[in-house]
């Protein structure tokens, strides 16, 4: 699968711009600040929906419009289909496939899937546990589509209404509070529900993960073994209280164990005014050989790692289908020599490579391939 031809309308500093993409390694030289990381964002918005640079969707509309269309052509197995996202930031977007509009908008889920290696992976290790969450979520919305996306919007919907309802608790107190338990019970058998289904595909996740994971790490870092890096889910139960593995218990073990969490921590909630149980506090532990990235990897390792935690989505995805959109986004000005030679010799073989540098000296050779340039929003390809 490719990205044959890339059309965008008032997305980020582009009021019309058409661009066509080819197989193989394509690179967007130009300045900072020229435009040419807004073309590989959008095709990424395409396929989760989801900005790897912003969490909202108003910075990707230009200033001055209602709202933002990105479409492309893409091909597989020789037959071609056209996508777009219309971004109406306060509104619901609206998709198309083929120029039919789609129900929901993240039934486009899937259709197209990318990787993207950006600059601030450095935070998969080193951030807090929201970005290795959002990293686990991302990956299963492209691995299992539009349905995994369903279930985490109806646990964040549940969420958000449990908050409300605790704080309002908390605010009340004393009798009017109490008389709040029996609908506050409603809101932990769908949290629980909901809750049990995240887990159970994170910890799948982390399963099928780690082999490809070990397997990454020793291909870029120097000297390492497959069986240094290593990645680990934490659900946000105490295992002293008999929570089961959260990669071995299906969904209904967890189910329960979640609603007996939220009963034993419904103390705490009430008097915090917020849910404290569930997979929105949980985390994903990045080791190499027994120790945690963060705070004990210098920082080659940690790059390293987070290098070998996007290899590692990569394969895992064109194990189940087709080879996804590699995106290297000024990521070669962020890594020494040698890593760029080997990250450029595990990824120069997928069917389309794009490639974002200030510099083409920033690109390593093995990743030369149809360069175009970038500057004042102009997109101008540029002989070999």
């Amino acid at each position: 699968m490719y990205v044959a031809h890339l059309s965008l309308h008032d997305f980020r500093s582009y009021a019309v711009l058409e661009v066509d993409l080819e197989p193989g390694v394509t690179s967007f030289v130009g300045r900072n600040g020229q435009g040419k990381t807004n073309i590989v964002e959008a095709i990424d918005y395409l396929s989760r929906l989801r900005s790897h640079r912003v969490a909202a969707d108003l910075p990707l509309v230009r200033r001055g419009a209602a709202r933002a269309v990105v479409r492309a052509a893409v091909v597989r197995d020789e037959r071609r289909a056209v996508l777009e996202v219309e971004i109406n930031p306060g509104r619901s977007n609206r998709a198309r496939v083929n120029r039919a509009q789609l129900p929901r908008a993240r039934e486009l889920l899937g259709l197209v899937r990318t990787v993207v290696f950006a600059p601030d992976d450095l935070a998969l290790v080193k951030g807090d546990p929201t970005e290795r969450r959002t990293f686990a979520d991302d990956l299963l919305v492209l691995h299992q589509g539009a349905r995994y996306a369903g279930t985490r919007s109806d646990y964040d919907r549940v969420l958000k209404q449990r908050n409300t309802l605790l704080k309002t608790a908390r605010m009340r107190g004393g009798s009017a509070a109490d008389s709040m338990l029996s609908t506050l019970e409603v809101w932990d058998e769908r949290l629980a529900r909901f809750g049990a289904e995240i887990m159970a595909a994170r910890g799948r996740l982390v399963e099928e993960l780690n082999p490809l994971l070990g397997k990454a790490y020793e291909a870029v870092a120097r000297g390492a073994s497959r069986d240094d890096a290593t990645l680990t889910y934490r659900p946000s139960f105490d295992p002293s209280v008999g929570v089961p593995a959260a990669d071995q218990a299906p969904a209904a073990d967890l189910e329960q164990a979640m609603l007996a969490e939220l009963a034993r921590r419904r103390r705490d909630e009430l008097d915090r005014g917020v849910s404290l149980v569930g997979p929105h506090r949980d985390d994903l532990l990045c080791s190499l050989g027994e120790f945690p990235v963060k705070g004990y990897a210098s920082h080659g390792e940690s790059w390293s790692y987070a290098l070998a935690m996007r290899l590692a989505s990569y394969e895992l995805l064109r194990s189940t289908g087709d080879d996804p959109v590699l995106i290297l986004d000024d990521v070669f000005a962020e890594l020494d020599t040698g890593r760029r030679a080997q990250l450029a010799d595990l990824v120069s073989g997928a069917e389309q490579v794009l490639v974002t540098a200030a510099v083409p000296e920033d690109i390593p050779e093995g990743l030369r391939g149809r360069r175009l340039d970038v500057q004042d929003g102009e997109v101008t390809p540029v002989d070999a």
